[in-house]
């Protein structure tokens, strides 16, 4: 059977600082710049999460696409819209929320709700212009 790759798409607005406090303000400041302001600053963020697999012979199906926004909405979405990625999210906690640990992070939720396929990768649209990938550790 082939490999077939299926994405979902969606978005979401939050604000975030990136900040290490391990760093003094001055470090901080130099390596973030206006990303590092304490009164935070916002992005309308783009996911998209693309799976693979063989398609299921009765369904045509790799994976339903109602099954993975919704695993998308619970894990990603509901947490995410409209908060803030330093205080509001449990499973950010501790974590500087630079697209790229984003990228991992949101991997971790919604990889063990995939079934019947496997998660391929996962880009995030910080802007237009900024995107990160992560397809696992492979």
């Amino acid at each position: 059977m082939p490999v077939v790759f299926i994405t979902r798409k969606a978005h979401f607005n939050a604000a975030h600082r990136l900040h290490n406090p391990a760093k003094s303000d001055e470090w901080n400041r130099n390596t973030y710049g206006k990303c590092n302001s304490p009164n935070w600053h916002g992005h309308n963020y783009q996911i998209e999460v693309t799976v693979a697999g063989e398609p299921n012979p009765e369904t045509g199906y790799v994976m339903d696409l109602a099954d993975l926004h919704q695993i998308i909405l619970e894990r990603i979405i509901d947490p995410c819209d409209h908060s803030n990625l330093n205080l509001d999210v449990d499973f950010l906690a501790g974590v500087i929320p630079s697209s790229e640990n984003l990228v991992v992070a949101f991997w971790n939720q919604i990889e063990p709700h995939i079934e019947g396929a496997r998660l391929e990768s996962i880009k995030l649209f910080e802007t237009a212009r900024n995107v990160v990938e992560y397809r696992g550790n492979q």
